[in-house]
């Protein structure tokens, strides 16, 4: 079984911190160069949107970075968040 990261950041928060930020790169000039609308970069940059496959592909291009590597960031989130909610799950085992 694979280790998962324990409280792995939204990748919103990698984007900012790593790309954004260091760039000295406005959340509007990001928006335009990436082809999307300010609305929609700013949801994921607060961690109230995930990154799309499409979103992932525009990443990797305007960045130089891989598209699965943005994609892997917001499975282990998502994962993260489920997992907290494991034992809520109404769920009957079936195997044996």
């Amino acid at each position: 079984m694979a280790m998962r990261m324990h409280n792995p950041p939204h990748p919103g928060g990698i984007l900012r911190d790593l790309c954004l930020e260091p760039l000295a790169l406005s959340v509007t000039d990001a928006a335009k160069a990436l082809g999307v609308s300010r609305k929609t970069l700013s949801a994921v940059l607060n961690g109230r949107a995930g990154i799309s496959p499409e979103m992932a592909v525009r990443l990797s291009i305007a960045f130089d970075t891989t598209a699965e590597s943005w994609l892997n960031q917001q499975v282990q989130y998502d994962l993260w968040l489920a997992e907290k909610r494991r034992k809520s799950l109404k769920v009957a085992r079936i195997a044996a």
